[in-house]
Formats: structure tokens, C-alpha cells, sequence
């Protein structure tokens, strides 16, 4: 299983990014999909999740409003539009598989089987 992330960068404040991940290996369809960051110095954070079972979708309430969780299972990949950001939303976001659909256990890390490389967003202020 693999998965590629992409579409990180640099923007100013305000700015708008559409970070891309594509997943090969696997039944995409029957996989709920997550992302995830890592800020420099902190624990890694759910960001959003996908559920395969109900197409439901879950934010953490940092984002919620202004990122967009979506997927194109004809083309095994899942997005992750964020929009407004800030120097607080500095961080490596991953994409991540798993086999559950709840939102107890999509906001876990811990019930992601494959974890994608990484992708950098930098927020300048």
C-alpha cells in the first residue's frame, strides 16, 4: 500500500491550498480516509476524516469551517481544501487509511493502518 501526498507550500495568511493524496494498493472504496498534521514541536493532530460507510465527514474544531475533507474513488485519491489559514496552521499534514468508519475512531490515530510521507504547508503572517 502507498500513499502520495502533495500540494503543500508556501502561503501567506489568508491563502488557500488544495492538498492531494493518491492511494494505490488497496480497495480504495472500503477505506475511510483521514488527514492529519504535525506542528514543529507538537503531537500530531486529527485534522479530517472521511467515513467510507456513511460518506459522513469529521473536522477538528481548529478547521471546521474552513477545511473541506473530499474523494474521488475513481481515482483513489482524497483531498483536503483549506482555505484561511494562518501561521497557526504551520504544520506536516499526512493522509492516512483506515479499515473504520466511526467518528470516535476516525478522529484516532491509532485505527490508521498506512500513513502517508507528508506534505508541508507554511503559513506566513
Amino acid at each position: 500500500v502507498q500513499l502520495q501526498a502533495s500540494g503543500g507550500g508556501l502561503v501567506q495568511a489568508g491563502g488557500s491550498l488544495r492538498l492531494s493524496c493518491a492511494v494505490s494498493g488497496l480497495n480504495f472504496r472500503i477505506y475511510s480516509m483521514g488527514w492529519f498534521r504535525q506542528a514543529p514541536g507538537k503531537e500530531r493532530e486529527f485534522v479530517a476524516a472521511h467515513s467510507y460507510r456513511s460518506g459522513s465527514t469529521y473536522y477538528a474544531g481548529s478547521v471546521k469551517g474552513r477545511f473541506t475533507i473530499s474523494r474521488d474513488n475513481a481515482k483513489n485519491t482524497v483531498y483536503l481544501q483549506v482555505n484561511s489559514l494562518n501561521p497557526e496552521d504551520t504544520a506536516v499534514y499526512y493522509c492516512a487509511v483506515s479499515g473504520y468508519y466511526s467518528y470516535s475512531d476516525l478522529t484516532s490515530q491509532s485505527r490508521y493502518d498506512y500513513w502517508g510521507q507528508g506534505t508541508q504547508v507554511t503559513v506566513s503572517s
